[in-house]
């Protein structure tokens, strides 16, 4: 459990630099930085949970999993953002983009949680 939590921890660091980094190509930034919060390392790593739903979906269709995984990530978004956001800690504040719900998660972000779901998949079926 614990090799798990920090493989999912530090894969999900990886990808949220590689996307804000990417995404810094629409504001013209040439140096391509990325960004994080130290906050997001256990909150990736929290997709060590998710071993016993991929044994239990292990098998059926990739849509069925990657459509659970996207709820399980959604709603883990969710309470994690409302917790921190009590507390002024939220890293992420999606108020201003399309398709959000209270500023905590976006649908929009389905088709990327859709694929890192289904990355977490193969990262807890090894182990």
């Amino acid at each position: 459990m614990k090799h798990n939590f920090l493989t999912c921890g530090t894969t999900g660091w990886c990808m949220e630099i590689l996307f804000t980094g990417l995404h810094s190509l629409q504001d013209e930034n040439p140096k391509l930085t990325g960004n994080t919060s130290i906050w997001m390392f256990p909150i990736y790593g929290m997709a060590s949970f998710l071993a016993p739903v991929c044994r239990l979906l292990k098998g059926k269709s990739l849509f069925l999993r990657g459509g659970v995984y996207t709820c399980c990530i959604f709603c883990g978004e969710y309470l994690t953002g409302s917790f921190l956001k009590k507390f002024d800690a939220c890293p992420w504040d999606y108020s201003e983009a399309p398709l959000n719900i209270r500023g905590l998660i976006r649908l929009d972000y389905a088709p990327l949680w859709f694929g890192a779901g289904l990355l977490f998949e193969k990262i807890l079926i090894k182990h």
